[in-house]
């Protein structure tokens, strides 16, 4: 007979499997579909070329027309599976480097050169809707019609005069993890003294934050009081991204805009895509030291660091205290988890009140997608949270 302890540990592992499991045929998988997700930067794709993408475990196939148009369609050739991306552009349509056979971006094999008078197939490979916003490819892999672009959509980056750069990093760990990341307000006080002390360090400073949590139209509102004048206000938006407002790249610079979302590749793989957006206001100066910054820095990715991190546990890019060092710092918390982390070994604390509040909401969503029930219809926020002063600084803070 199995021991009751043992049972219950299992029927934990289950539960925390629906979690993790993103392929079109699990609950999670089904979820995140219903929703635009970003699936690479805009300036990975040029007019005329093709690139392969692995989206919650599914293969594609990004292509620029020679128009310049997006096409998203799957990742193999319906007839002897070969790889799309390694054919050629063919006006608005992509050839097989294999066999010649040509699909358009909706898909539909148009073409078999090798197939004289014996008609197209009925059979077509996979196609979605994409759509660019602020240097960020975005497609929706749902059933049905597309909905709305409107929850993607960030007000604080649509100001006149906001400065955009963005950013990939592949993670080699389970999405979900990152998710939870972004709702745990304390990890703060710990993981960015790492290493070395940042600005985001030195403004949210070590202490102890209060925390409360209040779910919004488009996700969950995290509020982490650590003084009267030390308030980090974060929305987050259902499901996988976050925002957090972080300090300019010198004291006289506009406070920065980070527009996170963490998509899984498939179980143990992460892609994060950021959209970074410098306040309005800033000086001349201040605008070519951010854009001077991202062209330098801005790519950094901790995982192709992964052995150096965890060997040292040393920041050795002393010019870079921003993207990459907060990376560095979040990657060796999360990623020394494991790739997909033992919920079911975890002992929570009353810290823990934004982990416990994140998997409350999405098993509620998941139990009502499973019993053929209508989810929340989740929208962008009207406005911004009006985020605090910080000590010595004239601009809001995070």
């Amino acid at each position: 007979m199995i021991p009751i302890q043992d049972q219950r540990r299992e029927e934990r592992v289950q539960q925390f499997k629906q979690l993790t499991e993103c392929g079109r045929c699990k609950p999670m998988g089904r979820l995140l579909r219903k929703f635009w997700q970003p699936v690479a930067l805009a300036e990975s794709v040029q007019a005329g070329a093709a690139i392969p993408l692995l989206i919650m475990g599914e293969e594609l196939t990004l292509y620029r027309g020679e128009s310049g148009a997006l096409h998203l369609v799957g990742g193999r050739c319906a007839h002897r599976r070969t790889l799309l991306h390694t054919g050629w552009i063919v006006g608005e349509e992509i050839r097989c480097i294999y066999h010649g056979w040509q699909f358009d971006g909706k898909g539909a094999c148009v073409n078999r050169p090798a197939e004289a008078n014996t008609g197209m197939p009925r059979t077509q490979i996979p196609a979605y809707p994409v759509r660019e916003y602020m240097g960020l490819v975005f497609a929706y892999m749902g059933e049905g019609e597309a909905p709305e672009f409107d929850l993607p959509r960030k007000l604080q980056l649509e100001r006149e005069g906001t400065l955009i750069a963005n950013g990939r990093e592949r993670w080699d760990n389970n999405w979900f993890q990152q998710v939870e990341n972004s709702l745990d307000a304390v990890h703060v006080s710990f993981v960015h003294m790492a290493l070395t002390v940042g600005p985001f360090g030195a403004a949210v400073t070590g202490a102890i934050p209060e925390l409360s949590y209040e779910e919004t139209s488009s996700g969950i509102r995290q509020t982490a009081r650590r003084s009267a004048t030390n308030v980090r206000v974060s929305d987050w938006t259902f499901p996988n991204n976050n925002h957090v407002t972080v300090p300019g790249l010198t004291p006289e610079d506009p406070w920065i805009d980070v527009f996170v979302w963490m998509i899984p590749n498939d179980e143990l793989n992460t892609t994060r895509f950021m959209i970074y957006g410098q306040q309005p206001g800033a000086s001349e100066e201040s605008r070519k030291r951010f854009t001077d910054y991202f062209a330098k820095y801005g790519k950094y990715d901790p995982a192709e660091h992964h052995d150096e991190l965890f060997a040292s546990r040393e920041w050795n890019n002393p010019d870079d205290k921003f993207v990459g060092l907060t990376a560095a710092q979040d990657y060796l918390s999360i990623r020394g988890q494991a790739r997909i982390t033992a919920r079911e070994d975890e002992i929570l604390g009353r810290s823990d009140l934004g982990i416990v509040t994140l998997r409350k909401l999405f098993f509620r969503e998941l139990e009502l997608l499973e019993a053929g029930q209508p989810t929340k219809q989740w929208r962008k926020l009207d406005e911004a949270a009006p985020l605090p002063i910080q000590p010595g600084n004239e601009q809001p803070g995070a």
